[in-house]
């Protein structure tokens, strides 16, 4: 029997840095542009609340997999309209030890709250 890989070690995933000495899994997220939305927005993802500026796309993160694990994304903007709406989409996922991976969805013309959905 082989030792478990060391996710953190796995090129591009972005490690889980707060206290955690159980079994892990990876969550990928995906936060597609909305093609105005690379101007007027930055994709933030959080996970248990710690934020990350992250690229357009997918990007890979190692999680607990003994625990709920929230998480949450956003885009951020500063264009300073008045009625200028932050979208954000936010989950908790429950314990389980394969990989998932979530896909943003956001339509800033029709509300702030967008969703994280599992993809296949």
């Amino acid at each position: 029997m082989t030792d478990p890989v060391d996710l953190a070690k796995v090129p591009g995933v972005i490690p889980y840095v707060d206290n955690h000495t159980g079994p892990r899994r990876l969550l990928t997220l995906e936060i597609p542009h909305l093609g105005h939305t690379v101007r007027a927005y930055a994709p933030i993802a959080s996970i248990d609340g710690r934020q990350y500026i992250v690229s357009w796309g997918s990007v890979t993160f190692e999680i607990p997999a003994d625990r709920n694990v929230h998480v949450s994304a956003h885009l951020h903007t500063n264009s300073g309209y008045e009625h200028t709406i932050t979208p954000f989409a936010s989950m908790v996922l429950v314990p389980h030890p394969a990989p998932i991976k979530l896909k943003a969805h956001f339509v800033p013309s029709h509300g702030p709250e967008g969703s994280l959905v599992p993809v296949p």
